[in-house]
């Protein structure tokens, strides 16, 4: 059953950075053994990073509803957190959800996707939401204690809205 974890925007900037969160801090350590495990089970690994560009940042919905500039393409806090990459697929996405993962997921044949990372509430439900909606057939999964959301409420609720959805809890 060939299987893909994608790692949603473990970026410094919602680890440690402009929108860092003791919840993500907490997490990281978690994420990384995931990380560990699924390569070491040959499970095909890529990661989500949120790009954004300084100049046009507060024009845009995301920067109209949360004026925070983060994540600008080629700073320290766009980068993945150290320790997590390892030379796999990126899909850069300037907004929440990635149409590029999706078609990517449904283009491979993947049995199984299974999302970690941040923000719970905001970037991995929209990304499982895409995917469940790009392939249908996929079994689409959330690992609860290798994600974060903006605060433990939100990750809750969250997780609540992906399973009415159809998509697993882990």
């Amino acid at each position: 059953m060939k299987k893909i974890l994608i790692v949603v925007d473990m970026q410094n900037d919602f680890i440690g950075g402009a929108l860092g969160t003791a919840e993500a801090q907490e997490v990281l350590p978690r994420v990384r053994e995931r990380i560990e495990s699924a390569r070491a089970s040959g499970d095909t690994v890529v990661f989500t990073r949120d790009t954004h560009d300084a100049a046009d940042y507060f024009q845009t919905q995301e920067g109209k509803n949360l004026p925070v500039l983060h994540c600008v393409k080629g700073t320290e806090g766009w980068q993945i957190s150290e320790g997590l990459y390892g030379g796999e697929r990126v899909f850069d996405k300037p907004c929440f959800g990635s149409e590029e993962l999706a078609r990517y997921v449904r283009g491979n044949g993947f049995a199984e996707a299974e999302l970690i990372g941040v923000c719970t509430d905001i970037c991995v439900i929209s990304n499982a939401l895409l995917i469940k909606a790009f392939a249908p057939e996929t079994k689409v999964c959330v690992r609860a204690d290798c994600c974060a959301g903006v605060t433990r409420e939100r990750h809750e609720t969250a997780l609540r809205a992906m399973a009415a959805c159809q998509i697993g809890i882990l």
